[in-house]
């Protein structure tokens, strides 16, 4: 009669709707809310998060499993990964069900969704792992996500075309570029946050129009230099740990920080007498630092 075979090998009931996978009944049992409006991307959240949603294009470290229809074990996970990198969403992460899922997600959130094949692996699965056609549930948490679009468009365009961004954008766009750097530093990849930095830096150098552009723009760059410092230090190179707290210097020569860096710089390189000048000029500042007063007892 033309009908087609069912799983278990008889033919199913002319007109008879096709049977839901166990992924699809579990979605409509539990009331998953449909994120498509065609209930190809169903969510359920597992834990609340809080702030604002992930926005498009954002960078966002999350950690996932995505599971396969009567399969136990996971077909792809990151959960066995400590710190799980930033991964932008159209760039890195190009699963479609998952890339509207994790726009309605907030920092913090666990969620459970499951993915009709149009908007996973599609018809022809992804062989030898995904079969053709398959329904995935992928379990997701959002540890964190940086609002990088405007930052990561700016890069690409020419230095001509960036010349002409106005300076507030400027100033935006390299304070994400130290947030950038700050995480990966939280999460100890000191040579990603120190190249942050340096990308951070390279786009303060433009001429202000004005001295209120003036401190902005110092205000900016005096940041993005104590990083700089600071990550070279945990990098073991101090002489440019020195070179860029003297910078800072140049910017602000009252600033502790940067006169506590250029100490704990020469410290290293063994240079003392300049070590305990800069130290004493930071004691002068914050004489209850104990950062500050403990580095000044290993000269004693």
């Amino acid at each position: 009669s033309g009908a087609e075979p069912a799983a278990e090998g008889r033919p199913r009931p002319a007109g008879r709707a096709p049977a839901m996978s166990p992924f699809q009944c579990l979605a409509r049992g539990r009331g998953l809310r449909d994120l498509s409006g065609d209930g190809g991307v169903r969510k359920e959240e597992l834990r609340p998060g809080s702030g604002q949603a992930v926005p498009p294009a954002a960078s966002v470290a999350v950690k996932y499993t995505g599971y396969l229809e009567h399969w136990d074990e996971p077909f792809c996970t990151n959960c066995y990964s400590k710190s799980p990198g930033l991964m932008k969403l159209g760039k890195d992460i190009t699963l479609g069900g998952l890339e509207i899922g994790l726009l309605t997600m907030k920092k913090g959130e666990v969620a459970r969704f499951v993915f009709t094949p149009d908007y996973a692996y599609g018809r022809q699965g992804c062989p030898p792992l995904i079969p053709p056609n398959a329904t995935v549930m992928f379990e997701v948490e959002v540890l964190d996500f940086l609002d990088s679009d405007e930052s990561d468009t700016f890069f690409e365009l020419t230095a001509e075309q960036q010349d002409t961004f106005p300076l507030q954008k400027v100033l935006k766009v390299a304070a994400t570029e130290r947030e950038f750097g700050n995480y990966l530093y939280r999460k100890r990849h000191f040579e990603g946050a120190k190249d942050r930095y340096k990308r951070a830096f390279s786009i303060l150098g433009r001429s202000p129009s004005s001295e209120a552009e003036q401190c902005q723009i110092d205000a900016s760059k005096l940041l993005v230099l104590l990083n700089l410092s600071l990550t070279y230090l945990k990098l073991e190179r101090p002489a440019q740990a020195l070179a860029y707290g003297e910078k800072a210097l140049e910017i602000d020569q009252r600033n502790a920080k940067a006169l506590f860096r250029c100490g704990q710089a020469c410290l290293c390189m063994t240079e003392y007498e300049k070590a305990r000048d800069f130290l004493v000029r930071a004691q002068h500042i914050q004489p209850f630092n104990h950062d500050i007063n403990n580095e000044l007892k290993k000269l004693a």
